[in-house]
């Protein structure tokens, strides 16, 4: 197991857990929307339970502690809260804007932190399951200084992080035809990240 991802047969007699991934982008032709599916492609490979989603199926108004006064948690931030609480470990995939977290996926993660179903705590859905972080950029820091950023929101909100992430430099150059990633550095870097979150999820279980 040690390099790569646990086989499918490694997961037959374990508890094969359930991974979300999340882009952070809904831009046409988005490289980390790409990213995504590649990553998601190695978890099904994996034998991995794995679902992708659109944030564009969750639109929410900026944060606003007024409006939630008034009328609540929108219900999109609900079923966005209870869909990451249905998955033992969740893959963020970030580009980068001006070094920083998008506005789409900071603002989809303050609306997750405010909702509290009965019967537990707030922020209960950051502290019980294991996240990771991917992100493409053209540059050749490959969104690294988004990541930084986004790994210390989501320890602000109590969430197991694991040590790996994946960052892919160049992003305009890092796919092929088929929009697989062209280098084996680049698919090594990919399956460990996938490999460090199943295992960590496993554990979360």
């Amino acid at each position: 197991m040690r390099g790569g991802l646990v086989s499918p047969n490694v997961l037959d007699w374990m508890s094969a857990p359930k991974i979300l991934v999340i882009p952070g982008s809904l831009r046409t032709g988005s490289h980390n929307v790409k990213l995504a599916a590649v990553a998601a492609y190695e978890f099904a490979q994996a034998g991995v339970d794995v679902t992708r989603i659109s944030l564009a199926d969750f639109p929410l108004p900026i944060y606003d502690g007024d409006l939630q006064a008034k009328s609540g948690v929108p219900k999109h931030a609900i079923n966005l809260k209870r869909m990451i609480g249905a998955h033992h470990g969740v893959l963020f995939v970030s580009p980068e804007y001006n070094a920083s977290v998008p506005p789409l996926l900071k603002n989809a993660i303050d609306w997750v932190s405010r909702v509290q179903d009965p019967h537990e705590a707030r922020g209960d859905v950051f502290r019980n399951r294991a996240f990771a972080l991917a992100g493409a950029s053209q540059s050749r820091l490959g969104a690294a200084r988004a990541l930084q950023a986004l790994r210390l929101i989501l320890t602000s909100c109590h969430a197991n992080v694991i040590a790996s992430q994946f960052t892919l430099a160049f992003a305009d150059q890092a796919y092929d035809d088929m929009d697989r990633l062209k280098t084996q550095p680049d698919r090594d870097g990919l399956k460990e990240m996938a490999r460090q979150l199943i295992d960590f999820s496993q554990r979360m279980m």
